[in-house]
């Protein structure tokens, strides 16, 4: 174990070649203070600062914690002596719109930064911007929860009740309960551009066109290249995995055995949505094209008049939306007729969702907008008559949740309470797995669980476990350490 000297401050990196981890770990001691930052190499990261009662208290919690770190595989380093991980940021350029009317805005929420990560569920709107912040709002624009993550957002996206932050550090963190929880950590080499999430694994797409694909315990399972690169869509389901580049769209199957098809498309791909039987790619060359699932097959053509920075639909396809790069926002029928283009009126919309009449933007002004799809309001629209946006404001005292870097910061428990299920860490060579204790759950199965809190023998109480398809069980709630 390392020493502890007063005044002096101890670094340490964990970096695989071959896996995800690239994160540096400073400790540093002065009288009875203790200062610990922590964070992906070539960041800033986060800081915490401890005060204790003595300097003797002070350096044993400093020379424990650095030991608890070194036991998992950190090592002395010199700061910058390794580099970062690559990061591309999108380009987010965005010309005036040629609508001739504008987009009938309900409320409009200005997050500060562009904003990529949108998600609408069925009582919460989500998103997440390019300063790391996320904050979550209703339906009628009231905001009810703000988490700062270390690095960009570049996407939001949902698997059944659990939500997702993937960020410009690497690191994909469940937002699915009060404190954000580090999920995954994707391999330093990887510059990231999009992810998605099915039945707990993780689909990585990437500027170099390639494709990772990353289990529920946050370990590689496989990856292919492509023909094209700069790959900004990813979509999975149970049957294939859509990856879309500057070659078109590939289709591989979700074992990584080999491409199911490959189209491609007019101009390289900037974004990607799915239904059940289609996918539909966004591209450079001004149009959206909704292809097979089954074979790849382009079905309609949906034309806008500059690049496509993002496309959703209605359930089933029924509609169709697209914003390009000159802050318009467009409506299509399902057969590529155009029904209506308006203007944003807070520039282009790099990610949208539809829901319940309401086509929600996140735009390169860093703004979250609700916009009135439904008949009337577009027609008013059209004949010139809007209504006046709200300008929402975030409440003066609402709660920052930032993640929980150590089991430390985990809430703790004395005794079960009424529901919860006990998890048990255990030494598996060298993994630490997650098992469930108590009737009416396999024994075998293992839990999909943050890996930084991992401590062999350690139990903790979550409040639910759900079982997934690929044979293990996933955590719902909060996560407490059981004394």
């Amino acid at each position: 174990m390392l020493s502890v000297v007063p005044g002096t401050k101890t670094y340490l990196e964990l970096s695989q070649d071959g896996g995800g981890a690239h994160k540096f770990y400073e400790v540093t001691v002065d009288g009875t203070t203790v200062s610990v930052r922590y964070g992906r190499i070539g960041t800033a990261g986060q800081l915490k600062t401890s005060a204790f009662p003595t300097v003797e208290k002070a350096q044993a919690a400093a020379a424990k914690k650095l030991g608890e770190k070194m036991r998992k595989g950190y090592a002395p380093a010199v700061e910058g002596a390794r580099a970062a991980r690559p990061v591309t940021r999108r380009q987010t350029a965005s010309a005036p719109s040629t609508a001739r009317a504008v987009a009938p805005v309900l409320w409009r929420f200005r997050t500060g930064a562009s904003a990529f990560g949108i998600h609408i569920d069925a009582d919460r709107c989500w998103v997440g911007n390019q300063a790391g912040d996320v904050h979550t709002l209703s339906h009628s624009g009231e905001v009810l929860a703000h988490y700062r993550l270390p690095d960009g957002v570049k996407c939001l996206v949902a698997d059944d009740f659990w939500i997702y932050a993937g960020c410009d550090d690497g690191t994909v963190y469940d937002l699915s309960s009060k404190l954000p929880f580090a999920a995954y950590e994707i391999s330093a080499d990887v510059d990231i551009f999009w992810l998605d999430i099915h039945e707990g694994v993780l689909n990585v797409a990437d500027r170099d066109g390639g494709l990772t694909v990353i289990d529920h315990e946050d370990e590689f399972q496989w990856s292919r290249g492509s023909s094209g690169d700069h790959a900004w869509m990813v979509r999975r389901d149970e049957r294939a995995v859509y990856h879309g580049h500057s070659a078109g769209v590939t289709a591989w199957a979700t074992d990584g055995s080999g491409e199911l098809w490959h189209t491609p498309t007019r101009g390289g791909v900037l974004f990607g949505w799915q239904e059940a039987d289609s996918v539909y790619a966004g591209t450079v060359r001004r149009v959206v094209q909704r292809l097979s699932k089954r074979d790849g097959a382009v079905l309609a053509d949906y034309r806008c008049d500059a690049a496509v920075y993002s496309c959703a639909t209605a359930p089933g396809g029924r509609y169709v939306f697209a914003g390009d790069s000159a802050s318009s926002v467009y409506c299509f029928a399902e057969d590529g007729t155009r029904l209506w283009k308006l203007s944003t009126g807070g520039g282009s919309a790099l990610s949208m969702q539809y829901r319940d009449e309401k086509l929600y933007i996140v735009t390169t002004d860093g703004s979250l907008a609700c916009v009135d799809a439904s008949e009337a309001a577009i027609a008013a629209a059209q004949a010139g008559t809007v209504p006046a946006p709200v300008d929402v404001k975030s409440a003066a005292a609402l709660p920052t949740y930032t993640p929980s870097a150590e089991v430390t910061t985990l809430e703790s428990v004395t005794a079960v309470p009424a529901g919860g299920v006990v998890v048990e860490c255990v030494q598996e060579g060298s993994r630490l797995r997650m098992r469930v204790t108590g009737d009416g759950y396999d024994p075998q199965w293992n839990v999909q669980f943050p890996r930084h809190i991992r401590q062999p023998g350690a139990r903790y109480v979550v409040d639910a476990l759900h079982p997934a398809a690929g044979g293990f069980y996933r955590v719902r709630g909060e996560i407490r350490r059981l004394l």
